[in-house]
This record gives structure tokens, sequence and C-alpha cells, in this order.
């Protein structure tokens, strides 16, 4: 073989590990429910027990984030997702149950469509009675 033909096999050669390289690389980093944020989810069930969730997320909003690991559902309305189901226990409309969401304790006035989170986030969603 002649110089000229090696030097082409040697680029072809690290041209392929390059692009395998970079394919690994992609995979790593966008693959799994993983993310670049970590926000903390409590819930207080109606019975009074407590339950943490760590969700780890590259969505921007609390409803993508619960959603992605199927922590909550509900109704759509004109302001959006009103919240019915956390962590499969369901509200009784006819007791008056609702769930109540708060920021680190203090009372959240959004929806979980138009709050957006960040890393570290720490959010709890209450079992209320009575409106």
């Amino acid at each position: 073989m002649s110089t000229s033909t090696n030097v082409k096999h040697a680029l072809a050669l690290l041209l392929c590990l390059l692009l395998a390289a970079a394919a690994f690389t992609g995979c790593s980093s966008s693959g799994g429910s993983g993310g670049d944020k970590t926000i903390t989810l409590q819930v207080v069930h109606g019975d009074g027990t407590t339950k943490d969730f760590q969700v780890e997320t590259d969505k921007g909003n609390l409803r993508e984030a619960l959603e992605q690991e199927n922590l909550i559902s509900g109704d759509e309305g004109e302001f959006g997702l009103f919240v019915k189901t956390v962590d499969g226990e369901t509200v009784d409309d006819a007791n008056q149950e609702w769930w109540c969401l708060t920021k680190g304790g203090e009372m959240w006035t959004n929806g979980v469509d138009s709050t957006e989170i960040a890393d570290g986030d720490v959010f709890e969603f209450t079992l209320t009675v009575g409106y």
C-alpha cells in the first residue's frame, strides 16, 4: 500500500471513531428520565401519610415534570390542568376534597402549567378537605 492510501485509511478510521464517540455522548446525556434539574415533591395523603419523590427532569414546568413520572392527572380547564389525582389518590368532590399545592411550605397560587421549575425546588401536594 502507498503512503497516501495508509493516510486515507487512518483518516477514515479516525472519522469513524469520532462519530461513534459523538453518538455515545449524545445517548448518555439525553437518555432516560434524567435531566438538568432535580426537584422534590412531597405528597401528604388523605390518611396523613407522606411520601417524597425526587424528580430528575429537563422539563420547564411542574406539570410536565410530574406527568413525566406519572405522579399527577386531572381535568383540563381554562387555566390548565386541574389536579385531581396525585400519587394514585383521587380527590372526592362530594367531600369537598382538593389538592393544595405549596412550594417550600408556602401556599402557591400558580397552577402546575404556569409553575416554572428550577433545580432544588421543593413542592408539596396536600389532600385538603373543605372549600
